[in-house]
């Protein structure tokens, strides 16, 4: 799946224990790993993936492919963000 997304959470849930580290920022999951649910199940962790779908370098880190204290140009990803917005709503009117 994709990276920020939930998957360590929802194994939390489902084992309702700690068993996979969490964060905000991308890169928290770095391998693989089993966590048994119970005697009949066991679910795989993995770290998010991201194919290269292209589209422009700024569009990484809108699809949380890198974590936003990582990039050299933030500015090129906000950009990609407004040019998305209709102009009426980043004026706000």
């Amino acid at each position: 799946g994709y990276p920020n997304v939930g998957k360590s959470s929802l194994i939390n849930s489902l084992k309702r224990s700690r068993a996979c580290g969490v964060g905000a920022t991308p890169g928290v999951t770095r391998c693989l790993q089993a966590v048994q649910l119970d005697r009949h199940i066991r679910l795989l962790d993995c770290p998010g993936v991201v194919l290269d779908s292209g589209d422009p370098p700024a569009a990484a880190p809108l699809r949380g492919a890198l974590a936003p204290q990582r990039l050299q140009d933030p500015l090129s990803p906000a950009c990609a963000i407004l040019r998305r917005c209709p102009l009426q709503q980043v004026r706000g009117d």
